[in-house]
């Protein structure tokens, strides 16, 4: 595995390419490049991971396992083309306590790292909204925080179009309590895709994270008193 820290413009043009010739025979007659991109990508992945480690816990044992498949399941989809046209991979935090997953996506015009929530169970969602109910200051001041704000934005995800059942409509916080979806998303340039710099944006904005992370960490494995549930 080549040993690089930045994503060539190489990995770029493949995808172009792939998204132009998007069909099993050019692909086939295209693996030699496409297994010489991916080698730079999971060893970007696994750069990437190396720096996760030194602030977080991560269950995923390499960057090569990190990343998805590029052939696309079309059994239940209406667009049947067969190879997807980005790279990515997800890190999953190791241990029970720690909640949230991190995600990256590298595509010409749609690259971004994103993290949080993405399908909670009904336990974990019921959870999320009851403490979200009864004190929602802690999870705006985290929201707020100039540097969390500034990267991410606002919260990100599906929303209910009225109040979730329970809930009365008129709630304080109904804007939080109608989210199905809990997740933080950051957009990078191609231009800051092909830097030097991307590696350390990626961990950073993964770093970025933990505030939220711990926050919900917290609601969904302890009670009220603090105990495991």
């Amino acid at each position: 595995m080549p040993d690089i820290k930045q994503i060539p413009l190489s990995s770029f043009e493949f995808l172009r390419l792939l998204k132009n010739n998007n069909e099993p025979n050019w692909f086939n007659d295209h693996k030699t490049a496409y297994q010489k991109e991916l080698g730079y990508i999971e060893s970007f992945a696994q750069q990437l991971l190396d720096l996760m480690n030194t602030h977080d816990v991560i269950e995923t044992a390499s960057g090569k396992k990190s990343l998805y498949r590029i052939y696309r399941d079309t059994r239940f989809s209406n667009d049947k083309t067969p190879y997807k046209t980005h790279w990515s991979g997800s890190f999953k935090r190791a241990g029970k306590q720690r909640r949230g997953g991190y995600y990256f996506h590298i595509e010409p015009g749609n690259s971004f790292v994103a993290g949080g929530f993405f399908g909670p169970s009904p336990q974990d969602l019921k959870l999320i909204r009851e403490q979200i109910s009864f004190d929602a200051a802690p999870l705006r001041e985290i929201l707020s925080v100039e540097y969390f704000a500034s990267f991410f934005g606002a919260l990100k995800g599906e929303q209910l179009k009225t109040a979730p059942k329970g809930f009365d409509s008129d709630h304080q916080d109904i804007d939080l309590l109608r989210y199905k979806q809990f997740l933080l998303i950051h957009q990078f340039t191609d231009e800051e895709v092909l830097s030097t710099d991307f590696l350390g944006y990626c961990n950073q904005g993964f770093k970025n994270m933990r505030p939220f992370f711990d926050y919900m960490s917290e609601i969904l494995t302890t009670d009220a008193n603090g105990m495991d549930l």
